[in-house]
């Protein structure tokens, strides 16, 4: 498994599109990175850019790309609404995957230096990557902004952790750190005024505001014994926050940074920003998010609003997503892709789901041509998801059955195992066939040589092994797909019980059509134990499946002979 660090450098130009185009240029012709994501903002005059890759890969692509702003953005002249200090203002590397955020920080540092010493741009690390107490904060670090780096240059508390300790007029400083997935998210309001954003900003962040004495505007500032502002804290934790005024789309907005979205969701911050709007006046209408997002964080808002509704959580993905993009507005000043905004969608390969984005008429025609794949393996995993969202189905329509509310969260449960199982299964669909195209593949390899031949033969196996286990997977799920059916016969909506029964048989099919692959892939391979297991388990697990058929449809007969 490949390790995976995201990159998410903020550029303090948002308005040519020829500088950012350049900028961004240079990060995707860089070999083992992928450009997921370029946000400019006019009002801002900057460009949140977001790209994922292995860690050398991603160190060079964001080098390349600080060198390019270097050249190309002029601080002297730049103005924005967005606090910044340098032409690569933040560049924060993320963990995404099979790699520590120790090993990130070690990534970040050699980021550093290198923009230090072939750069002399001045680089403060903060987050994980700090090197020094009170730089964690990247607003700390930040204070004073371009206009006061000079400054705070000659301040030997102040000194760069790589780089030198002068001021570089024309690239300003840059930060590099080493952080969480952080998603940087944007609230709407029906308002102009900068102040009233910045209350329910106050409101609402981890930091809050500074606690006056007598009135919370003019009353006096109250320090502690260090002669610090001593702050009343907000309502949201690992959140930070202002408000601005965003020219372009004639409202205010809060502008957060949602540092550790399982400590506070998207979803969390939007409903306590309409409380607290609504408790001085202002009304949400919208919201943004800047960047990507985890597909968890929509799933998990979607079902968050559907839960307020009362309504099963048992829906597809996709309607998920629409439930949280349409609860949140994030529609409402541009439009929400999940193509292009939800980071697991970014990374998927379409080869790897060829059959999945085919319609009805076109998987029907690629089976039935003289191709070998798709085959059995493949229709079975199919068979067994339509088996399975049919028992949804009825998990649903009991859930929102009349009279029967007070049973909506029993059904949504059983619907939200259901898509789960589904889900699976309509993996498998694909999978069937790569794996069929792994022992392809494996036996087209040079044999030339006795070291050939023995590296052949391992790939023969490792992929034959696993054109066994993809199709007994399918059986497994398909089984266990029955469980939800079988319910949905005893205690669902009595309408659709019938629907319940063909799920039922499509079930059985599937485990019985993919146990056919599991001996007919397992023929000839040389793990004789592993061979003998396998077909043992599967032998058991169909004799399940074909008894609990029998029992499901029976039921529905005699449903259907009582009515």
């Amino acid at each position: 498994m490949k390790k995976l660090l995201e990159c998410v450098p903020n550029f303090s130009e948002g308005r040519d599109k020829v500088i950012i185009d350049q900028i961004t240029s240079e990060i995707g012709n860089t070999d083992g990175v992928k450009l997921l994501d370029v946000e400019p903002g006019k009002a801002t005059n900057r460009t949140v850019v977001t790209f994922v890759g292995t860690p050398d890969e991603v160190v060079e692509a964001a080098f390349r790309a600080i060198k390019k702003a270097g050249e190309l953005i002029d601080m002297s002249k730049h103005k924005g609404e967005h606090p910044r200090m340098g032409a690569t203002d933040v560049c924060p590397l993320v963990p995404v995957s099979n790699i520590s955020m120790e090993e990130t920080v070690k990534y970040a540092y050699k980021l550093a230096e290198r923009v230090g010493k072939e750069l002399n741009i001045p680089v403060y690390c903060y987050e994980n990557a700090a090197m020094k107490p009170g730089r964690e904060n990247l607003a700390n670090i930040r204070s004073g902004e371009y206009e006061g780096l000079a400054a705070k240059l000659k301040d030997p508390e102040w000194k760069p952790d790589y780089g030198p300790a002068e001021f570089n007029a024309r690239s300003g400083a840059t930060v590099v750190g080493a952080r969480d997935f952080l998603v940087a998210y944007n609230i709407n309001l029906n308002t102009t005024s900068t102040r009233r954003a910045n209350a329910i900003a106050f409101d609402v962040r981890e930091k809050g505001r500074v606690k006056r004495e007598g009135h919370p505007l003019t009353g006096k500032i109250v320090k502690d014994e260090k002669g610090n502002p001593v702050y009343i804290p907000g309502t949201l934790k690992a959140v930070k926050g202002i408000g601005w005024y965003i020219e372009e789309y004639g409202v205010a907005q809060i502008s957060m940074n949602l540092t550790n979205i399982s400590v506070t969701s998207i979803h969390e911050a939007f409903d306590e920003v309409c409380k607290k709007a609504d408790g001085r006046g202002v009304r949400v209408s919208g919201s943004e998010i800047v960047g990507l997002v985890p597909l968890k964080a929509m799933l998990d808002a979607g079902k968050y609003f559907l839960r307020k509704q009362k309504r099963s959580l048992g829906v597809s993905e996709s309607e998920l997503i629409k439930i949280a993009v349409k609860s949140m507005g994030l529609d409402e000043l541009k439009p929400f892709n999940p193509e292009e905004k939800i980071i697991e969608y970014m990374l998927e390969d379409d080869d790897t789901k060829k059959l999945l984005n085919m319609n009805l008429q076109e998987f029907a025609d690629e089976t039935a041509s003289e191709s070998p794949a798709p085959g059995g393996g493949s229709v079975a995993a199919y068979v067994g998801s339509l088996g399975v969202s049919l028992g949804t189905m009825v998990a649903n329509l009991s859930s929102h059955k009349r009279g029967w509310d007070e049973h909506w969260e029993k059904y949504s449960k059983w619907a939200e195992k259901g898509q789960q199982i589904k889900d699976e299964l309509l993996k498998l669909v694909d999978e069937d066939t790569n794996a069929f195209n792994k022992i392809m593949n494996a036996f087209t390899m040079p044999k030339s040589n006795d070291k050939e031949k023995k590296l052949r033969q391992n790939a023969i196996n490792d992929a034959t092994k696993y054109a066994i286990e993809v199709p007994y997977k399918v059986m497994e799920k398909a089984f266990e797909s029955m469980e939800v059916i079988k319910a949905m016969v005893e205690t669902g909506n009595p309408n659709s019980v019938t629907d319940a029964g063909v799920g039922a048989i499509c079930a059985r099919t599937a485990v019985m059509g993919a146990f056919l692959n599991v001996k007919i892939n397992a023929q000839g391979f040389e793990n004789k134990k592993f061979v003998d297991n396998i077909i043992k388990k599967g032998v058991e697990l169909e004799k399940k499946a074909i008894k609990k058929e029998k029992e499901i449809v029976a039921m529905v007969e005699n449903k259907i002979k009582n009515r």
